[in-house]
């Protein structure tokens, strides 16, 4: 018999990352906003902002004009931009110049934190 190995293959992880990033990206309410650095903490992957944007980039029916840079910055350009700036105007998210009013309009996800456990395994849990 073969032992199976204490880790998933890494498809199953990115998988699983994937799926948790969705589902942070799915909790932003219509109006709100929240970056894409903010998303990725609340997900478990601190420092993983690039990964969030991978998944809206290859995700479908994700509310993605509610993903935004840091303080409110817009990041797509030309008329993918236009489309994000008007679809949060009609759901109720005000700007300030050319950026999201991010006091008004961020969205708080609740504070992550460490399960019990020892500290080079372990979970975050939201």
């Amino acid at each position: 018999m073969e032992a199976k190995s204490p880790h998933p293959p890494a498809a199953d992880k990115g998988s699983k990352i994937r799926l948790r990033i969705e589902a942070a990206i799915r909790r932003i309410p219509p109006g709100k906003v929240s970056s894409y650095g903010a998303i990725a903490r609340a997900a478990g992957f601190p420092g993983r902002a690039r990964q969030v944007a991978q998944v809206l980039h290859r995700g479908f029916g994700l509310p993605w004009q509610r993903v935004l840079g840091a303080g409110g910055e817009i990041k797509l350009r030309g008329d993918s931009a236009m489309e994000q700036r008007l679809r949060l105007e009609a759901e109720g998210a005000r700007f300030r110049g050319r950026r999201v009013d991010m006091k008004q309009c961020e969205f708080k996800f609740a504070r992550a934190r460490k399960s019990q456990g020892n500290q080079r395994g372990a979970r975050w849990t939201v």
